[in-house]
C-alpha cells in the first residue's frame, strides 16, 4: 500500500532564524499523523539547524514525524564547482531526501536530463532518496504533446537506474504552466498524467515497482484543493511550493 507523501519545497524563502521558528510553530501545532509521510526542503542555508531542531522537537514530540530534504546538489563528490554542494555533504548532515529536475532548476539554470539522470545517481550512492521533478509547459500542453513530453522525461532520467535503486524514488508531477502562477491542473488532468507515469514505469520495470511508486502532483497545491487532488487514485502526495511556508496552510495540507 503506497503511503500519502507531502514535501514542502520552500525554495528561495526563510533564512535560518525564520526555519527555526517555522518548525517550532510546526511542532507546536501538529497532529499525529502515523499514516502520511511528511518532508520539508529548506534553503541550504538552514539545513543543518532544520536537523537539528526537528530532532529536538521529536524527542519533546514523538508524534512530531517529519523528515529534512535539500532542494538541490551537483553529482561529483566533491572539487572545483564553486556554489555546488555534493551528495556527501548534504549526507552527513543527515539529510534524507533532495529535490532533483525542478522544473525552475531546469528552466533558469539549463539542467538537463543528462544532468538530472547523473544526479539521481549520485543520490541514491548516497542513499539520499531523489524527488524527481517532470512536467511539461503550457505551449506543450496546448499542442498535445503533454504526456508524450513528460514520458520522455521519465525514460532520460531513470536511464540506467535499476529496480533496487528506482524503489527508493518518488517521481513529482509538477506541470511548469501551473507553478506559482495561481492555475493548476484539475484534479483529473493530474491524475491522468500521472496515471502515465505509472504506467511507464510499469514498462521500464514491472507492476510491483509501478503500483508502489509514489507519485505526487505539484503546482499551485493549497489548502482548498488537496482534498480533490488526494482523493485521485494514482496520485499520492503533493509537491507544495508557496503553501508549504506558511505554517498554518502546510499544517491544512497535511491533515486533507
Amino acid at each position: 500500500m503506497r503511503i500519502p507523501f507531502i514535501a514542502g519545497n520552500w525554495k528561495m524563502n526563510l533564512n535560518n532564524n525564520e526555519a527555526i521558528k517555522f518548525i517550532q510553530d510546526m511542532s507546536f501545532k501538529f497532529e499525529n499523523r502515523n499514516n502520511i509521510k511528511i518532508a520539508i526542503c529548506p534553503p541550504f542555508t538552514s539545513l543543518r539547524s532544520a536537523v537539528i531542531v526537528v530532532e529536538d522537537e521529536i524527542a519533546k514530540n514523538e508524534g512530531f514525524k517529519i523528515m529534512v530534504g535539500a532542494q538541490n546538489m551537483y553529482f561529483e563528490e566533491s572539487g572545483a564547482y564553486t556554489g555546488e554542494v555534493s551528495p556527501g555533504m548534504l549526507k552527513s548532515l543527515g539529510i534524507e531526501y533532495v529535490i532533483i529536475g525542478h522544473s525552475e532548476r531546469r528552466e533558469l539554470f539549463g539542467e538537463t536530463d543528462e544532468s538530472v539522470n547523473n544526479k539521481i545517481k549520485a543520490a541514491l550512492k548516497h542513499e539520499i532518496k531523489p524527488i524527481l521533478c517532470v512536467g511539461e509547459t503550457l505551449k506543450i500542453r496546448e499542442e498535445g504533446n503533454a504526456v508524450s513530453y513528460t514520458l520522455n522525461q521519465i525514460r532520460k532520467d531513470l536511464k540506467d537506474i535499476s529496480k533496487s535503486e528506482v524503489s527508493s524514488l518518488t517521481i513529482a508531477y509538477e506541470p511548469i504552466w501551473a507553478i506559482g502562477t495561481g492555475k493548476n491542473a484539475t484534479p483529473q488532468d493530474a491524475n491522468e498524467m500521472c496515471k502515465a507515469i505509472r504506467g511507464e514505469i510499469r514498462k521500464i520495470y514491472d507492476n510491483g515497482i509501478s503500483e508502489n511508486l509514489i507519485i505526487q502532483y505539484g503546482g499551485s497545491v493549497k489548502p482548498s484543493n488537496i482534498k480533490e487532488l488526494m482523493a485521485m487514485p494514482d496520485i499520492d502526495g503533493a509537491l507544495v511550493g508557496g503553501a508549504s511556508i506558511k505554517v498554518d496552510d502546510f499544517l491544512a495540507i497535511i491533515n486533507y
